[in-house]
């Protein structure tokens, strides 16, 4: 892969789409989102152009997420989606198409798997390899994963929650969950309305997420003004957010992570367990950043939690990386 401008990493998620170059890092970040016209089928935006027309379309012009959990949920979206994507990031004037590495969320059936490599081979591709996320996490946040050694990653992406022990280049126990940062919106968006009888979209709530959201007791107090819709009225209203309502807000979702990571824990061989008591668990993925995920977690398993640095970037930086490993570890087993 060294050196070759061809040799691309993508990491297709549920909210975003990352591309990673060997030797250029992250090119390109943009939200897993298209617009198109229903009429006539033609797309009309993608990325973050698109993502601002999410809730704000009129007519036969739709804007839509074409990955869901983790999964293609509309085929030819994902294909046009993937090839703006690809040509945007390595230019359309390459003589040679690209190989493209792509992540899927762990345990994910054969037929998903070959959704998303046709849609890479139709954007482009010359080859295509796919790779479960929890291994692509687990190379981008530094960890050496062909070590006989156990190493507990839990990746909070979008769509799905990926969680495994890996050792020796596999997972040895592993679990996806479909619950993660959009489910932390969702929640935000049913407790506003109960609560408040505030009536906000998906990308409000994803902004009080962001800015004061906390999963964890004794995290910073903080208060923002939401905007939205009156369900008795119908009109405008402005309500105040503290962090410590999103506390509240957040706690079933939050719980149900915590859970499936005491799941692989409780599945794990007694020495690989020994191993990650001993080196702790690493979090990756935008959900990590949600405030207090890492105590929460640690609180659960009673094992040192950490966020990996820029654990946004892991999966598609891992994803870039395994060609090389691999290469790397085919070689290592032929001169052995």
């Amino acid at each position: 892969m060294a050196g070759n401008a061809t040799d691309i990493g993508i990491d297709l998620g549920t909210t975003s789409v990352l591309i990673y170059i060997r030797g250029k890092g992250i090119v390109l970040r943009e939200p897993s989102v298209v617009a198109y016209d229903r009429d006539s089928g033609k797309t009309l935006a993608v990325g973050e152009a698109a993502r601002m027309m999410l809730g704000r379309t009129s007519g036969s012009v739709t804007a839509v997420r074409p990955i869901r959990q983790g999964m293609v949920s509309d085929y030819h979206i994902t294909e046009q989606m993937l090839k703006y994507f690809v040509e945007k990031a390595v230019g359309r004037r390459t003589l040679r198409k690209p190989r493209i590495t792509i992540c899927v969320p762990g345990g994910s059936a054969d037929v998903e798997k070959r959704a998303v490599e046709d849609a890479a081979y139709a954007a482009g591709a010359r080859q295509v390899t796919i790779v479960e996320e929890p291994l692509a996490a687990a190379i981008g946040a530094g960890i050496d994963i062909y070590r006989p050694r156990g190493n507990m990653v839990v990746d909070i992406g979008g769509g799905t929650t990926d969680i495994a022990v890996i050792s020796m280049g596999g997972q040895v126990v592993s679990t996806s969950i479909r619950v993660a940062g959009d489910d932390f919106d969702a929640a935000i968006v049913r407790a506003m309305r109960k609560k408040h009888n505030l009536l906000i979209g998906a990308h409000t709530a994803e902004t009080v997420k962001i800015k004061i959201g906390t999963c964890y007791d004794g995290m910073p107090e903080d208060a923002i003004e939401v905007r939205g819709r009156n369900l008795l009225t119908g009109l405008p209203k402005i309500v105040t957010v503290t962090a410590e309502e999103t506390e509240e807000m957040l706690k079933e979702p939050v719980a149900q992570i915590v859970d499936a990571a005491c799941c692989v824990l409780e599945k794990t061989p007694p020495e690989l367990a020994s191993d990650v008591a001993e080196r702790g668990i690493v979090l990756t993925g935008g959900g990590s950043l949600l405030r207090g995920i890492e105590h929460r977690i640690e609180e659960g398993t009673g094992i040192n939690t950490m966020t990996a640095d820029d654990p946004m970037s892991c999966v598609a930086v891992g994803t870039g990386q395994f060609l090389e490993l691999q290469a790397q570890e085919q070689e290592e087993a032929l001169h052995s």
